[in-house]
């Protein structure tokens, strides 16, 4: 794995925390070049940029950014091209898990679901698009989420967005295959970052950490893995989420799921 990141720079949004995070000190470990961490949050941005700098001096770049204003994620990539000198790993990790009963969620709810979760994702891939086709190639990866093939009850945003995300990102890769740059998909599992707070609940027992998490997803990636799956429940959504087979029992499964959430426990 340590020979991808090797001297390569990466972008992360998200960057400021949890498995963002965790995703560019790990590259760093590896030798990377660069790594700039773009996150919404000013506070945990300027106290994470300041932190890494100090283990490795001159290699790190904090650029706050909006990723739901085009905008801001075009100005983000220059200053983060301008800064490496090129762009090798765009990792589109900004999010947040959503939660809601479906006839409380507004139009406007939606649409502030798909601005982050989806839109945040697409204005990366085509702000970096040029940037790796003039330098010959790169790799893109976005972050979705187990839930794209357990689509779960209170969770109808979180799991449309990331289901929408996958098949971008999908569909993407083949796209661009020929072009030398590389697109994943990528899953954390289940992992002990603040996302949880969202359904107002505790990581479960055995949650991995951002650090586990962020290996695994970068272990893959070296391998140029089609869809990288952060742990095995995450394997086993994707295995038998959509097979006609099995159908029956996950009824049971996303209905027991269903029926607990309604009664206050917020089980997975």
């Amino acid at each position: 794995m340590k020979e991808y990141y090797e001297d390569k720079v990466a972008v992360v949004t998200g960057g400021a925390s949890g498995i963002g995070l965790a995703l560019a000190e790990t590259m760093l470990s590896c030798g990377a070049r660069h790594v700039v961490l773009a996150d919404f949050n000013g506070e945990n941005l300027k106290r994470e940029t300041e932190r890494l700098n100090k283990a490795y001096p001159g290699r790190v770049l904090g650029l706050r950014c909006d990723v739901t204003k085009e905008v801001d994620v075009r100005e983000m990539i220059r200053k983060a091209a301008e800064y490496g000198g090129r762009i090798d790993f765009m990792f589109n990790n900004a999010g947040a898990g959503l939660s809601g009963y479906f006839d409380s969620l507004t139009n406007e709810d939606w649409e502030k679901a798909f601005a982050l979760n989806f839109y945040g994702a697409l204005y990366g891939i085509r702000a970096v698009l040029p940037i790796m086709r003039e330098q010959g190639g790169g790799h893109i990866v976005d972050i979705i989420s187990g839930i794209a093939f357990s689509p779960m009850a209170q969770q109808t945003m979180y799991s449309a967005t990331k289901a929408a995300l996958n098949g971008l990102t999908l569909a993407l890769r083949y796209e661009l295959w020929d072009e030398n740059i590389r697109v994943t998909a990528a899953t954390p599992g289940t992992t002990a970052t603040a996302i949880w707070k969202t359904g107002g609940a505790e990581p479960p027992p055995g949650a991995q950490s951002p650090e586990q998490s962020a290996r695994t997803i970068l272990a893959g990636v070296a391998r140029n893995e089609r869809l990288v799956l952060g742990d095995e429940g995450d394997a086993m959504g994707a295995r038998y989420g959509f097979n006609p087979d099995l159908a029956a029992g996950r009824d049971d499964y996303l209905l027991n799921v269903a029926r607990k959430r309604r009664s206050g426990e917020w089980v997975v």
